[in-house]
């Protein structure tokens, strides 16, 4: 299990597992309990680097990021330390 302190958004940490190269068990602490819910069940699975194409980016308001780009960071920042099989 990973946990990434969260930058700009109103979730304040983001728990997840990778396993085979996807992404399992997303959580947010804190943020917008119902959209934070819908974006775990929708990335459940989900290929690192098909999650990173599709969320990387995503800003909230005018903050620069949103809680599915905070997502999208700390998953690539694993698959960039962990190893090259976590992209396989």
């Amino acid at each position: 299990m990973y946990s990434f302190s969260t930058e700009g958004t109103c979730s304040t940490k983001i728990n997840f597992t990778v396993r085979d190269g996807r992404v399992y068990s997303v959580s947010f602490e804190n943020g917008c309990n119902g959209n934070l819910k819908a974006i775990s069940a929708l990335v459940e699975g989900m290929p690192v680097r098909e999650l990173i194409g599709k969320l990387k980016g995503i800003q909230c308001k005018e903050r620069g990021t949103s809680c599915s780009d905070q997502l999208a960071r700390a998953v690539e920042k694993v698959a960039k330390t962990v190893s090259a099989e976590v992209l396989c």
